[in-house]
């Protein structure tokens, strides 16, 4: 996924994100190194104040995301349910999606995520939550 030329693009550091003309906010993974807690905490810090603090609908990308230690899946399963109204997630590689899918398979979310391969059917059904 590749942003719009119209909308302000956000650069953090294992992620870009955008929000498209409905709302949606876009994650796309960066190849980087995986974060320290530290650092996924100071991201959260980055991404509340680009989000406002409000319940975002979003469609990430994570077909570059690094492998995320146990210390990180806890920490991101405490704080997404404060940050997501619903996830879409999309992965062009295996290893992606089966860190995905684990991830979400490992404690139910209160939020709904659902896997997509297609950008147009992820935005379709994230907007029934908008």
């Amino acid at each position: 996924m590749v942003a719009p030329l119209n909308v302000k693009v956000y650069d953090l550091p294992s992620s870009t994100i955008w929000f498209d003309e409905d709302g949606i906010l876009y994650s796309v993974a960066k190849k980087v190194q995986p974060q320290s807690i530290e650092e996924a905490k100071k991201s959260m810090v980055d991404f509340l104040k680009i989000t406002g603090g409000k319940k975002v609908c979003m469609l990430s990308d994570n077909t570059d995301s690094p492998p995320v230690n146990k210390e990180l899946r806890d920490y991101a399963a405490e704080v997404i349910p404060d940050i997501a109204k619903a996830i879409a997630i999309m992965s062009r590689s295996s290893v992606g999606r089966m860190a995905a899918n684990l991830f979400f398979s490992l404690k139910k979310q209160p939020y709904p995520v659902k896997f997509f391969d297609n950008e147009e059917e992820a935005r379709k059904w994230l907007k029934q939550y908008l």
